[in-house]
Parts: C-alpha cells; structure tokens; sequence
C-alpha cells in the first residue's frame, strides 16, 4: 500500500513537471470587423422589420436542452421527436410553433442542429450523431502523456471535435445561418473568467469587435461541450481598436447598477471588459458549469430586448395566447454510496461531489431566475398590447373584432427522468455523460423522452388548452 501510494505521488509530482512545459491551447477562431451589428440589428429610426421567418398563430414553444453529453442529446431528440406528434387545435404541426431553442452542452448539439435544419434534424439526428463513435476520434486514455497535457491547459485541443461536428452534423455552417430566423438558437458556453455565461449572439461577439456572421456553429458547440481537463478552453480574441460601435444601452446600465441581478450585472461587466481590452482572450469551457439548464441565456437575451415583447416580433406578440416552455432536464439525482459510511467522498468520488453540487445548485438559480424572467415578460406584453391604440392592433393582428388584450398564459415545465418512475429513472440516470453510448442506451433515452413529454401534465394541460 505504501509502494502504491509512493508510485502515486512520484506520477503527479511527474505530470506535473510535464504540465509546466506542455501548454495545451486553442486559437481563435473569430475575425475583427468595424461593424460587428451589420445585419442584425436595424439602424436608430428604421421601421423594425419581422424576422424572416415567424411563429404563426397563437401559440409559441421555447425548449431548453440540458448538458449531460449524448445523454442528454438522446433524451431531447426523443422529446422533440415525440412533439412531431402533436399538432394544434388547427392542425398545424407543433414543431412548427417553436420559438426558441437553447442549449447547453450535449443538448447544445441538438439545439443547434434544430435551430440550423428545423424538423428535418428528426430524419438523421440519430444517424448523424446519436450512434456514431465520436468518443473513438479523442485522445480518452490514462497516461502520463494525458495527465500532463490536462494539467497544461487540456488533453485535447478543439479541432478534433470541431471536425467532427462539420463533417457529420453542420458542414461548414456559420451563424449566418442562424441568427434573424425562427426558431431563435441559443448556444451556451461558459466565461471561466468572469464566471459568467457566454452566449454565442451578435451582442456579445460585437463587444469583441467581432463578426459572428462568420463564426463557425460547429466551434460553438464545440465550446459548449468542452470539458475542463479533457478539452483546453476555446478562444475568442477581443479587438477592441477595430470598432466603435457601442455597447448596448442596457448593458451599460447593468453594469454601473448596484441594484442590478448579480446575473445580469456580471455578464454587463464581462461584457465592458471585454470592449475596453482588459480581457482580451475570453477562455470558454462546457456551458454546463455555470448552468446546465441552459436558461440563463434566455435570461439575458430577454433582458437585452430593446422592446417589451422581444425576441418576440410584434406580430407574434400580438397573436400569442399560449407560451409553453419546456425545461428538458437529463441530470440525475445523487449518486454513490459514501452517505451510507463514516468516510468518504474522497479521491475521484470527492471531486465529482463537489462538480456534482456547482453544477445542480446553479442550474436550480437559473431556473429560478429565468420563472421571474418569464412573469415579468409575460406583464410587458400585456401592458404593451392593452396600451395600443384600437386601429393599431387590428392592423397588427391581420383582423379586427373582439380580442382580450389580457389573454396571455406563460407555463414553464420540467421534462426529466424523475417523472418516469424511481426505477427507470435510476435506470437512465446510470448511463454515462460520454459522447459515445450503446445503441441499447440510445434507444432507451430516445423513448425515454418521449415518454416524458406524453405523461407530463403541464404539457398535457397546454395541449388541452389548445
């Protein structure tokens, strides 16, 4: 035990030295540009234009995907793919009602496929990504090599699982293909320096001075799933001569408030460092660490909202009747068997004890933070539509006739493997958060998902609403 313990000690002592003179980085993978906002957001005093693409009728969906690798990717396809069933009082398709879609982590690669493809991701999702290999692609094994390249910065670096992600799921798709559409698309990612969220949107590259437009999905996901120790962080460069565009009022005004949500207030601080100069490499790692729901992004976008209905356009405002969203959670509840004995955790359970509570106590904030969210949109809209003048909302509403102002529900429901029994939850909660799982386990997550989403009774009650 002694000889072991020594063999032990000698190997960190020697990964160690190795980590001092093996740096593991990303380059940056952003351009500067002297117009970061060019065709996202309309000039002062321009009409405001719908989207390009819109949610018709009177019923929105948001959906926010959780981490939890293919785990979690697994379990959103199902509920997505168990959604194609549903359609409206008026027999439009469900999915065709999705507004919004965010995510984190494993389930940021189903949102971004979704946001990118739309209904058609359904027909090869499973193929494309869910069984195939992509953990084989990594460098995964125990060796002093990978200790010290983990303790230099990362044991892979992003351009492996980049990629892949081009070559199978996004090929070559940049953000241009994403922004101004419907649904909106939110990737989430994590700012290790100012511990904060970093959200893939036209904002936040513009306090770097920098074009989203040209900015690769496939590295955003990448960066969203890039696990501290098996990945070096990804990189975004700041270049704050290259623009003068300035920061959003809102954001100038979060960061000098006091008063301001500690949320919003450190994502305007991160935000002003970043267009001063003082960060100047913003160092990105798996979205999950600060919120594995995914929903502090819709948060802070909604916060960002010039208007009191967006993203929402005003047509859409007008018409909503019903807004679902639905939190779709693949975490698990507590594991290991230390809280039955005197010792322990310790070693590697005591590590992911402790990533275990940061992870689960920030999502539980998050979703806290985000039903405030939610209520106080909610209010906007309604005091916005009652306030407009009689001719103005029937031009908005396309008609004219009786119409409830006030006729607005928001409900926000947990889709999770808790609501599916102890058993079977355990069952799921069991399978690893690796990218690459068993066709068995696959399967098993897929109809778990839509089992979920059929025995949910909010999603239940929004359909009989309908």
């Amino acid at each position: 035990m002694l000889q072991r313990s020594r063999s032990i000690v000698v190997a960190g002592l020697v990964a160690m030295t190795l980590g001092g003179c093996a740096s593991v980085h990303n380059l940056p993978l952003n351009e500067p540009t002297a117009n970061p906002l060019a065709g996202f957001i309309r000039p002062a005093g321009a009409a405001e234009a719908a989207p390009p693409s819109t949610v018709n009728g009177d019923t929105v969906v948001g959906l926010a995907f959780s981490g939890g690798g293919t785990r979690a990717a697994a379990f959103a396809y199902g509920v997505l793919d168990r959604m194609g069933k549903y359609r409206t009082r008026r027999q439009s398709p469900l999915l065709d009602h999705v507004g919004v879609v965010s995510g984190v982590s494993g389930g940021a690669i189903m949102a971004a496929y979704y946001g990118l493809k739309g209904p058609a991701a359904l027909h090869d999702f499973r193929a494309r990504y869910l069984t195939q290999d992509l953990m084989g692609q990594l460098d995964t094994g125990f060796s002093l090599g990978n200790i010290a390249r983990a303790v230099g910065g990362g044991v892979n670096t992003d351009n492996k699982l980049r990629d892949w992600f081009n070559t199978n799921l996004f090929h070559g798709a940049t953000f241009a293909d994403l922004v101004n559409r419907r649904p909106v698309t939110l990737i989430n990612a994590t700012d290790i320096y100012n511990r904060t969220p970093f959200l893939f949107s036209p904002p936040t590259f513009a306090a770097a001075c920098s074009d989203i437009s040209q900015y690769p999905i496939a590295a955003a996901v990448a960066a969203s799933a890039a696990v501290p120790g098996a990945f070096a962080p990804v990189v975004i460069e700041a270049y704050p001569e290259q623009c003068q565009t300035p920061l959003p009022a809102w954001v100038t005004a979060a960061a000098a408030n006091p008063h301001a949500s500690p949320l919003l207030q450190a994502y305007a601080r991160g935000l002003t460092d970043i267009r001063t100069g003082r960060v100047k490499y913003v160092k990105l790692f798996d979205g999950g660490l600060i919120d594995n729901f995914g929903l502090s992004g819709i948060t802070i976008t909604r916060a960002g909202q010039p208007t009191p209905y967006g993203p929402l356009s005003r047509e859409e405002a007008i018409n909503l009747r019903r807004f679902m969203f639905l939190v779709v959670d693949a975490g698990q509840g507590p594991k290991g068997d230390w809280s039955t004995t005197l010792e322990g955790p310790a070693g590697k359970e005591l590590v992911g004890a402790v990533v275990d509570v940061l992870v689960d106590s920030n999502a539980r904030a998050s979703y806290t933070a985000f039903e405030e969210t939610m209520k106080s949109w909610r209010e906007q809209i309604v005091k916005w539509r009652c306030g407009l003048p009689a001719a103005e909302a029937a031009r908005l509403r396309g008609k004219s006739g009786p119409w409830n102002c006030r006729d607005l529900k928001f409900t926000i429901a947990r889709v999770s493997f808790d609501q599916l029994g102890p058993e079977r939850a355990k069952v799921l909660g069991a399978v690893p958060t690796s990218f690459t799982l068993p066709v068995d386990s696959i399967d098993a997550l897929t109809q778990a998902g839509g089992d979920a989403l059929d025995g949910n009774a909010a999603f239940q009650a929004f359909l009989r609403d309908m």
